[in-house]
């Protein structure tokens, strides 16, 4: 059997049809089966595993998992060895789930002390290892474990295969977790820091596998602020090792690994995405991933020009990805990124795209290019990119349609020319829309953009947008349980009520539940910002000429607006002020009754007593407001 299966695709299905596996487990589990028989049945076994998916699958469901963990606790070490070589097997294949090596709770520990065994074990249980270790929850229970202490020294072993586990096996640990990550930076191999033996390890003379993973170890251990982002071992190693990566005399996947570790590692920091941009051409070296995915010397093999044909849109994901995160921060980057031979169309052709992964990257690459006022007002408006991005916000999923929203808030700011095709082409709907979304950054963005395109708008944008958000929506979203979104909606507000004509022309129709949503606000248990924001609002209802009569009549209002001038917070008085300095200004019909009405409230004896404050700004607010009294 062991023999016609061996590489023989076709004849695996047969035997596993027949029945062969259960058959196989039962003389694996036998008691009276020979030591010798249980290993034959064993790499049998792993032989049918390294067929197709539904193999693996059909073995799963004959429970092979259980009984091969059992076979481990046999004392015979080539018997164990095969037991482990068919459970690295299955256990690398996208069908297995990798529950299974958590479900009983003696399985970690049993591994951990067969690591010891021969390099046979130390390659398999390194594998299974860093294949099954997904999420904190994982990385948890094998560092629990021991997993550090007892594969640190598996990383000078005298296998190349065993060492390239064992790094592996750091790598998925140390990702995204700090309590790995700053446990790694001390441990000691033969008298060696772990770091020190990690930038040994990505030098140009080692094999490209080993070189990318050890630089994965150093930039996860800096991302997780184990190490600095200043410190040698990343500026002067593992950066220029990522970069080398990305060049077109590397195969496809080591250039689309390189380019997302490097992606990942210079995201947070500018200092470093400025170093990447300047090192080795890298800007013009990522204008490469579009052109051809296979450098020319490989053509000469079909099977790999076939294999990178199609996994060609890897290498444009990968380059979007690495474009946004040079181009976060720094202004002369994106500039460079702009002006590589047809960035901008080959990024608009990205969003419709049909991989999901191409668009969401080529998405976050706008927006990252996006943060930049001079590229809006002249790139983004050469290149129309407003129309294709508002084709993306029709039908996307939710991650795709996170980082577009937030970049059509940038498109929507006052002084980019998109502004106006995009209010034509029916974004109030559309973000009015993404208002009621369960996800809250959704309904962030949302309300964020409406926001920016209320910020000096004419009556007839504010009048829509109002119209279509409708004033129930507006009221749910002051009441939204998320901060972000209360804070834009206030934003909002006090952007739809500016300048006089617009002020009462709104206050007139929205009046009533605009000043209910104001005293909700000034009374709930709101922070500084949150208050500040809304007398902010009433400030400017005072500002209105038939609007101010709403406040007037409304002592409850009046009483808290008094209550906000002898507040604790500066921010809160000053804002108290110029509701005050609103409603009693001089040369407005009607002031002299307001005035009166306000000093028998007892306004007049605190503006005295703002007069002598120690903020310059207040002081200098209240004697302003004084004057008018006088005047």
């Amino acid at each position: 059997m062991k023999n016609a299966v061996i590489g023989n695709n076709k004849q695996k299905a047969n035997l596993i049809v027949l029945g062969a596996v259960p058959r196989l487990l039962y003389l694996l589990q036998q008691e009276t089966s020979s030591t010798e028989l249980k290993t034959e049945c064993a790499v049998v076994l792993g032989s049918l595993a390294m067929g197709t998916e539904n193999n693996v699958k059909s073995l799963l469901d004959c429970h092979i998992i259980p009984a091969l963990l059992q076979g481990l606790l046999s004392p015979d070490l080539k018997f164990i060895e095969a037991c482990l070589r068919c459970l690295r097997t299955i256990f690398t294949s996208p069908v297995t789930p990798e529950e299974l090596l958590y479900t009983d709770a003696t399985v970690i520990p049993h591994l951990m002390a067969l690591l010891s065994r021969s390099r046979y074990t130390q390659e398999y249980i390194c594998q299974i290892f860093s294949h099954c270790c997904k999420g904190p929850d994982h990385q948890t229970i094998l560092f629990n474990h021991g997993a550090v202490q007892n594969i640190a020294h598996l990383l000078t072993s005298v296998s190349y295969k065993v060492r390239m586990q064992a790094l592996k096996c750091f790598s998925v640990l140390a990702f995204e977790n700090p309590q790995v990550s700053m446990t790694l930076v001390n441990v000691l191999v033969d008298g060696e820091l772990l770091p020190q033996i990690f930038v040994k390890m990505l030098q140009r003379d080692k094999p490209i596998e080993m070189q990318l993973t050890s630089a994965k170890c150093l930039t996860y251990m800096c991302r997780a602020g184990a190490i600095r982002t200043d410190d040698n071992c990343i500026v002067l190693k593992t950066l220029p090792c990522l970069v080398r990566m990305c060049s077109k005399e590397r195969l496809l996947e080591e250039r689309v690994e390189g380019a997302e570790t490097l992606a990942y590692l210079i995201e947070p920091d500018v200092e470093l995405q400025r170093i990447a941009s300047i090192t080795d051409h890298l800007i013009a070296m990522l204008a490469d991933y579009f052109k051809y995915p296979s450098s020319v010397s490989a053509i000469t093999d079909i099977k790999r020009l076939d294999h990178d044909l199609k996994h060609a849109h890897e290498l444009r994901q990968a380059a979007f990805k690495l474009y946004a995160s040079l181009g976060a921060n720094d202004e002369d980057i994106r500039k460079k990124i702009i002006e590589t031979e047809n960035m901008m169309d080959r990024i608009v052709t990205g969003l419709s795209e049909s991989s999901v992964k191409v668009r969401l990257a080529a998405v976050r690459c706008l927006h990252s290019l996006s943060r930049s006022v001079q590229q809006l007002r002249t790139s983004f408006q050469d290149h129309a990119v407003w129309k294709p991005l508002m084709k993306v916000l029709q039908n996307a999923p939710d991650e795709i349609l996170v980082v577009a929203s937030s970049m059509l808030c940038n498109l929507l700011l006052e002084f980019s020319p998109s502004k106006e095709p995009i209010l034509e082409s029916g974004a109030v709907e559309l973000l009015c829309g993404l208002t009621q979304s369960e996800n809250p950054a959704l309904r962030v963005n949302g309300i964020w953009a409406l926001m920016n395109m209320a910020f000096q708008a004419e009556q007839k944008i504010k009048a829509d947008i109002l119209r279509s958000l409708s004033t129930e929506q507006l009221f749910r979203l002051l009441s939204d349980s998320d901060l972000n979104v209360l804070m834009k909606t206030l934003g909002l507000l006090r952007n739809l009520l500016s300048t006089r004509p617009h002020i009462d022309k709104i206050m007139s129709t929205h009046g009533k539940q605009i000043m209910q949503a104001v005293t909700l606000i000034l009374e709930g248990e709101h922070n500084i910002e949150v208050k500040e924001q809304t007398l902010c609002i009433l400030a400017n209802i005072a500002d209105g000429t038939t609007a101010k009569e709403l406040i007037m009549t409304n002592d409850d209002i009046l009483q808290k607006i008094k209550y906000y001038m002898g507040h604790s917070h500066i921010k809160l008085q000053l804002a108290a002020m110029f509701c005050i300095s609103n409603l009693i200004w001089n040369e407005e019909e009607g002031s002299q009754e307001r005035q009166d009405k306000l000093r028998e409230m007892g306004i007049v004896d605190i503006l005295h007593k703002l007069s002598q404050s120690p903020d310059s700004n207040l002081c200098d607010k209240a004697k302003t407001a004084l004057q008018q009294y006088l005047a």
